[in-house]
């Protein structure tokens, strides 16, 4: 009990410097992560798939369908022209980013509306969790990608 007292304090004495919401004052590194984020976003809205790729890693990890993680560029590259074809639109509900070193999480409940070629309308939601690694050269890409790290906080009633 005494060891879980003491690691429960050390972790609250760390957790404020390195983790930071959206409306906190982010340092240099968690706004870089940030900014590589929204990049994305914005080339995925824009049907720029050599710009959402050039996001991530070569060796990325995407999660398209919970349990289901894509490593292989070309298919990735093939599972993001289908899903821009949908011309979707993202909104988050906040951003948390976690940096430590060359290593940042980003976390952020978001919201996805589109359009099927044959004019209907389809939404999703979720909490994207992301791992993102410091370039040699600068810059942040993404590792790991999951759009749907809430599917475990639903519980079946």
């Amino acid at each position: 009990m005494k060891h879980a007292f003491a690691w429960l304090t050390a972790l609250a004495l760390v957790i404020p410097q390195i983790s930071t919401a959206e409306s906190e004052t982010m340092t240099r590194d968690q706004q870089d992560v940030l900014n590589a984020i929204q990049t994305m976003t914005s080339n995925f809205q824009g049907n720029d798939i050599a710009g959402v790729m050039a996001s991530y890693e070569t060796e990325a990890t995407v999660v398209f369908e919970p349990g289901s993680p894509v490593s292989d560029a070309a298919q990735l590259e093939q599972m993001f022209a289908g899903m821009a074809a949908v011309k979707p639109v993202f909104e988050y509900a906040g951003h948390e980013v976690i940096v430590n070193g060359d290593i940042a999480v980003h976390i952020a409940p978001w919201s996805m509306i589109g359009e099927t070629p044959d004019v209907q309308e389809l939404g999703q939601s979720g909490l994207s969790i992301a791992v993102l690694r410091l370039q040699p050269a600068g810059g942040w890409k993404m590792v790991i990608d999951n759009p749907h790290g809430g599917r475990l906080l639903v519980q079946d009633q």
